[in-house]
């Protein structure tokens, strides 16, 4: 039998398909939790081209694509969610951090905040929720990260719901993170920071790739009950992820390896200073450096077969955008040139 294309997948559709009270053809009501967020706007962004119709979470009223709605609320306050997930059918909950600051601390972002979110929508009655985790999420976790993300995705399971769990790698796209990160590190230093060994291997994936995923889900049914792997087709080192960005930069840097233990130290006082004085999560942090010490892959088969997505390799998926002339990132004189332009 052969596999949907991703265009059959997110192709609008005018006719209704219905299967156990969900109805998986456009136009779904759907509502995204975290969908201002970086892989969020991506997917929203899908969400909309393929005919869905799209509301956006959030505390205040940002625009994020023409034709987007904004509903007021958070799910770390449940009093704001039953309004919120009125006339739903279905739910794409990507809240997540990846550092604490205050009182958003890991337990109660992900662990309580998936939670309300599970309440609400069987309160509400949504039967269709896909869940954004994390790769690496197990039971016997070591870094804080992971083990909340676990409590997350053990809500979901025995929420009742039809539920689909999806557990990216690293996800990279334009305004990510992580190369964001570096590409900014690379155009002004000589020298890129690598904690420990950097031999911790990741598998990144384009966000275009895993909002394909989410929006495709909602169109099909055997996706019910699962957990997808996501990743690219490439599985590399933390010293190979900045070789090939500073190779597609066109730039040749050092990399500066940092003893783990002078890391951790460092870590401490970043934690320390940055939301105290900045109000801001630490750009490092001692629970990203456990993460960072042990491999970040999967098996991204399953999720291929049943979306019929064909990843791009890391290389050309990074050319994509830092290789563009017009991104500010990698060349600055971009940014000036739009900011002086007509007035």
């Amino acid at each position: 039998m052969a596999h949907p294309s991703v265009r059959d997948l997110l192709a609008p559709r005018s006719s209704a398909c219905t299967s156990n009270g969900f109805r998986y053809c456009s136009c779904v009501k759907v509502l995204v939790t975290g969908g201002s967020g970086f892989a969020g706007r991506e997917i929203v962004r899908q969400l909309a081209a393929a005919g869905h119709s799209v509301r956006v979470l959030a505390r205040g009223s940002r625009p994020v694509e023409p034709g987007i709605r904004f509903v007021r609320g958070s799910v770390l306050e449940f009093a704001t969610l039953p309004a919120a997930f009125a006339d739903t059918e279905a739910i794409i909950h990507l809240v997540g951090i990846i550092g604490e600051v205050g009182p958003q601390t890991f337990e109660r972002v992900h662990a309580t905040g998936t939670a309300n979110a599970v309440h609400a929508a069987r309160a509400a009655g949504i039967t269709r929720f896909l869940h954004m985790s994390a790769l690496g999420t197990r039971p016997n976790a070591v870094s804080r990260y992971h083990q909340s993300k676990w409590a997350a995705e053990e809500s979901v399971r025995r929420s009742g719901l039809r539920w689909t769990i999806f557990r990216p790698s690293l996800i990279y796209g334009p305004e990510d993170h992580f190369t964001t990160l570096f590409a900014r590190i690379a155009r002004w230093s000589p020298f890129l920071p690598v904690m420990g060994t950097g031999a911790g291997l990741l598998q990144p994936v384009a966000v275009e790739e895993v909002a394909r995923c989410f929006v495709a889900a909602l169109a099909v049914p055997n996706s019910i009950g699962q957990t997808y792997d996501l990743g690219g087709p490439d599985r590399l080192s933390f010293t190979q992820v900045l070789e090939t960005l500073t190779s597609v930069m066109g730039l040749r840097r050092w990399q500066l390896r940092i003893p783990l233990t002078l890391a951790r130290l460092q870590a401490a006082m970043l934690e320390a200073i940055f939301p105290r004085l900045l109000g801001s999560a630490s750009p490092l942090s001692r629970d990203q450096l456990t993460m960072l010490q042990e491999d970040n892959v999967g098996d991204p088969d399953p999720a291929q077969r049943t979306f019929g997505m064909v990843s791009v390799d890391f290389r050309n998926g990074l050319k994509r955008y830092l290789g563009n002339p017009k991104n500010p990132v990698v060349h600055p004189a971009a940014s000036m040139a739009a900011e002086a332009g007509p007035r």
